[in-house]
């Protein structure tokens, strides 16, 4: 078995260790981001849901600048949220400031039930900087 190219950003080692994950791998050109929440430094959730939306990008954007990557590297998004009836337009009004300009990359939305008491959730695949 060949050794996964973990990438790791700065803090959270703790949150990857216990829950036995790690953030993102990279492999064949790609950067595979383990689902984001908008978690505090102690692991609870922000309360407010547009900040938890925040910190989730926060957070991601943490995990591809470790890798040296941005957003604009991003080519598929897959996001979980808690009532999207309820929620969507409150959370897709904070998108827009990590989105970045067209053309945007490829979406997947998903409503879900339970997200460990968060209320979304964003993963990511990024294609790599090229190395010289």
């Amino acid at each position: 078995m060949t050794t996964r190219d973990v990438v790791f950003p700065a803090g959270r080692h703790a949150l990857y260790e216990r829950h036995r994950y790690s953030p993102a791998i990279r492999s064949n050109g790609f950067l595979f981001v383990s689902g984001q929440v908008g978690s505090r430094e102690d692991g609870s959730p922000e309360p407010d849901l547009q900040a938890q939306v925040r910190l989730a990008f926060s957070n991601l954007n943490a995990i591809l600048e470790a890798a040296g990557c941005t957003f604009d590297d991003v080519v598929d998004v897959t996001v979980f949220m808690v009532d999207p009836d309820s929620r969507f337009e409150q959370i897709w009004q904070v998108v827009p400031e990590y989105w970045g300009v067209a053309p945007y990359p490829s979406l997947t939305a998903v409503g879900v039930t339970w997200l460990s008491g968060f209320d979304f959730e964003i993963k990511v695949v990024a294609k790599l900087p090229e190395t010289a």
